[in-house]
């Protein structure tokens, strides 16, 4: 376990003004982590495609009064995308990994998508490590029977582009309009995109090992996690972390109605849907900051 300085990349950082950068080496990964403020200490999780800079407007709310860490996930941004390790359990035992290199017992959690999903299972796995949770545009692992696993998981019909072996890693190296055209249908037909980030995140994919980790990623969920959810594996778990799950009224890939009502499995988990599509740390920044301070102020 070793803490480094920034070394040279396939590509240079975007520059945020306050943040600073480090790589860590956990579990024979060396990962990215963008740090800002000072305070108790917040960790950001990003969802696929993108990586830490997904976090840019909301980093400079939160570390105004927090200590924000901004992870790179494995395979992703500056992060190490090594052949394996991106199943999902593997991927818990990263982040836990680096909250002790990182010398951080205990933290508030931020996830967005894919990072939301994991933030669940993280606060599942290890409760005693997060004191709060704030879950952005993401599914929860209890969502209501009566829609039906294939009634909803039509709305991700988008990942079939990107994960089957072989398929989605020459979709996300060699058809980068895919990956714009839908960053742009997450956010909205009538929403305003950065071009810049939007670019930033399509070109972090194209290099080949990028490619196939993103592919990885995608495909060991097909492989664990949704037959997990349909066996409902997840209705013996209480969740004990206080949760906030918040949701975009436009998001065109989570719905709020199959995810209202879980308090049939916790009472930790209180849903709040407001304006916004699938992008809502870039397209309401000051929301998802402002629904953090205050749940993160909560006993």
């Amino acid at each position: 376990m070793t803490t480094e300085s920034p070394a040279t990349s396939d590509r240079p950082l975007p520059a945020v003004e306050g943040v600073t950068h480090r790589f860590v080496t956990v579990r024979g990964v060396r990962f990215h982590v963008a740090e800002a403020g000072a305070g108790e200490p917040v960790l950001l999780l990003h969802g696929f495609p993108q990586h830490w800079y997904a976090w840019r407007a909301v980093i400079p709310e939160l570390a105004r009064d927090h200590r924000v860490f901004a992870v790179d996930l494995r395979g992703c941004g500056w992060s190490d995308a090594p052949r394996d390790g991106y199943q999902g359990t593997a991927l818990i035992e990263d982040v836990l990994a680096l909250l002790d290199a990182l010398g951080l017992d205990r933290v508030r959690l931020v996830g967005h998508q894919s990072g939301g999903w994991l933030g669940f299972r993280l606060c599942l796995a290890a409760p005693d490590r997060f004191s709060a949770f704030l879950a952005v545009n993401s599914s929860h692992p209890w969502p209501r029977r009566r829609f039906g696993l294939p009634l909803y998981a039509w709305r991700y019909w988008y990942t079939a582009l990107w994960e089957y072996p072989g398929v989605g890693r020459r979709v996300l190296r060699h058809c980068p309009a895919v990956t714009r055209s839908l960053l742009r249908y997450w956010a909205g037909r009538s929403a305003r995109v950065d071009e810049s980030a939007l670019e930033e995140f399509v070109q972090a994919h194209r290099p080949s090992r990028r490619a196939r980790a993103g592919e990885q990623l995608l495909w060991q969920f097909v492989l664990h996690d949704i037959p997990a959810l349909a066996r409902g594996r997840y209705r013996d778990r209480r969740l004990t972390v206080p949760t906030l799950l918040l949701l975009g009224d436009r998001d065109p890939v989570v719905r709020p109605e199959p995810l209202t009502g879980a308090q049939e499995f916790t009472e930790a988990l209180t849903v709040r849907v407001v304006p916004g599509g699938h992008l809502l740390p870039e397209q309401a920044p000051g929301v998802v900051a402002a629904a953090a301070r205050e749940h993160f102020g909560r006993p």
